[in-house]
């Protein structure tokens, strides 16, 4: 089975340089990225590595495929055909993977389509097949859709054209790996959000993996004051203090990566207790409540998502709170949050 590594936008917010680094060192065998932007910074770490692009090239990008020995994502005849012409003119074959769009309804050529394509593919000296692939829509809520998608891409795959024996067959995701059958004719798993240590649906058989995150998201206390009942908290005045309450403000707000989402609703670690956020969370500062923290004072770390003593915040549940995803929690992570990376424990 091989490994293909998923370090689009930025590794999902943990850092690409740092993560594919530590990838490299690990072994894995092909990274996968959105666009050519993320490639190329890829390349410039190390030569030799297998990296493909997920999402389609715009033709003024066709010819960094040959500057960077990348591999590209076709979905239509038009792609194949602009890129068939770039190998030709360049004496060489470009390196594609099929995508097959079995209900995703984004990229891909429609499933039904797929057998002819690989026809069209196989009559382009300018082309070289490296893989096909397709991507579940809903492996997290629907597995009895995940499954019908699972068989429209066999059947693509079973159609009576051949198919180089070499070839890269990947369908599963973090997300949709749990459904992976052994009788399966797949060599390659697509994996992202899993990698760092984040499964991706707690309800999902993958939700009961034993994971450590490699993630954490910190912030600290600016200022500490008492105000009376009845006072109104931050914008909107959607709080009012039921009590005589002690408040704490962050250092940190959506323009850091805190959902507004969580308003009046999420809450964070200081000491070891949880404290709730009071009020709509604003720009740049978060309010919440230290009335029951005695020990709190400013310049304290606040935990946001990770642990803290006997108690943790995961990043599943600080996106539930929030109505969002993981993978849109670690991407809003913004660049003014400071990254700071340690070694791994020793085990």
């Amino acid at each position: 089975m091989r490994y293909l590594a998923v370090v689009k936008a930025d590794a999902y917010g943990h850092g690409m340089p740092q993560m594919v680094r530590r990838l490299m060192q690990s072994g894995i065998d092909c990274f996968a990225v959105a666009n050519v932007a993320e490639a190329a910074d890829i390349r410039h770490m190390g030569a030799g590595w297998p990296i493909l692009i997920l999402s389609p090239l715009l033709p003024e990008e066709d010819q960094l495929l040959v500057d960077h020995d990348l591999t590209a994502t076709v979905s239509t005849l038009e792609e194949c055909e602009r890129l068939n012409e770039l190998g030709i003119d360049h004496k060489t074959e470009i390196k594609v993977h099929l995508k097959i769009d079995t209900g995703m309804g984004r990229i891909g050529i429609w499933h039904s389509q797929a057998p002819r394509f690989f026809e069209r593919i196989r009559e382009m000296p300018g082309l070289q097949l490296e893989g096909v692939y397709t991507h579940f829509s809903s492996a997290d809520s629907d597995p009895d859709f995940t499954q019908i998608q699972r068989a429209r891409f066999l059947a693509a795959l079973d159609a009576d054209v051949p198919l180089p024996d070499d070839l890269l067959i990947h369908a599963d995701n973090s997300a949709g790996i749990d459904s992976l059958s052994a009788e399966s004719p797949f060599n390659a798993v697509r994996i992202g959000l899993l990698q760092f240590g984040v499964t991706p649906y707690p309800d999902s058989a993958l939700g009961r993996v034993n994971v450590e995150p490699v993630f954490s998201f910190h912030t600290r206390i600016s200022l500490i004051k008492d105000l009376p009942a009845g006072t109104d908290i931050s914008y909107g005045r959607t709080h009012q203090l039921a009590r005589d309450s002690r408040i704490a403000i962050l250092t940190a707000g959506y323009g850091d990566g805190v959902p507004l989402g969580l308003s009046n609703c999420g809450y964070v670690l200081i000491h070891g207790q949880a404290c709730p956020i009071l009020g709509r969370v604003t720009m740049d500062q978060t309010i919440v409540d230290v009335t029951e923290c005695i020990e709190a004072q400013i310049g304290d770390c606040v935990v946001l998502i990770g642990k803290n003593q006997d108690k943790e915040i995961t990043t599943s549940e600080f996106s539930q709170k929030a109505n969002t995803i993981p993978w849109e929690t670690l991407c809003s992570v913004t660049k003014r949050v400071t990254r700071v990376y340690v070694g791994s424990r020793e085990l």
